[in-house]
């Protein structure tokens, strides 16, 4: 009798995929610190990254794909990847672009379970300490952004959501998605031409 194979190595760690995580700052320098002691071998450690990415690599799943097993799917298979590529991250880009990469491999290779793109602009993350003046300037954005994306073919709107939600540059966003820099730019410029006039329209009005 031929011996079986070896099961696949899963994640070292509990993930809850169908949940977007806390909301935590994240320093590229911890990450790296984090992504070497587990390509060392500290496998446990890898929680960690879970916990610091869970809700950005969540977010993108909203985006792509309709169902919340589809989503939680996605989730799972993200980390997946990552955790199994560790000992090929080199360090030439910010740890979350490298892992933001995989992700949006991951979504847009999923052609089976994909829908048209929901923006996180529709999305309207109410946050408790945010003051009346916060609150319409985020109003003002999310319109800005949702006009802008509205404009743009499927395959170009998570461009906007990169550049704005996600905190990418350009250069990141080409790195991530394969488009060219100057095409990027020229989708996130009529986002923030939007997003200019909506603002100049609140600061004549004033804040009530």
């Amino acid at each position: 009798m031929r011996p079986k194979p070896p099961p696949k190595e899963g994640l070292p760690g509990k993930i809850r995929p169908d949940k977007p995580g806390p909301d935590l700052p994240v320093d590229d320098a911890d990450d790296r610190f984090i992504a070497g002691r587990v390509a060392a071998g500290e496998k446990e450690l890898f929680r960690y990254l879970m916990t610091r990415h869970q809700r950005a690599v969540y977010g993108m799943g909203r985006s792509f794909f309709r169902s919340s097993e589809d989503i939680a799917d996605f989730v799972q298979e993200v980390f997946l990847k990552v955790y199994r590529s560790l000992s090929r991250f080199e360090g030439r880009s910010r740890f979350s672009t490298w892992l933001y990469t995989i992700a949006y491999n991951t979504a847009v290779n999923g052609i089976t379970r994909r829908r048209e793109y929901h923006s996180l602009a529709e999305d309207e993350g109410a946050v408790e300490w945010d003051t009346p003046e916060r609150k319409l300037v985020r109003s003002a954005s999310r319109e800005a952004v949702l006009t802008a994306v509205g404009e743009l073919p499927d395959r170009y709107r998570v461009c906007v959501d990169m550049y704005f939600f996600y905190d990418r540059s350009y250069q990141e966003i080409e790195a991530i998605t394969g488009f060219p820099v100057n095409t990027i730019k020229s989708h996130v410029f009529r986002a923030k031409k939007l997003l200019k006039e909506k603002l100049r329209g609140i600061a004549e009005g004033g804040f009530e």
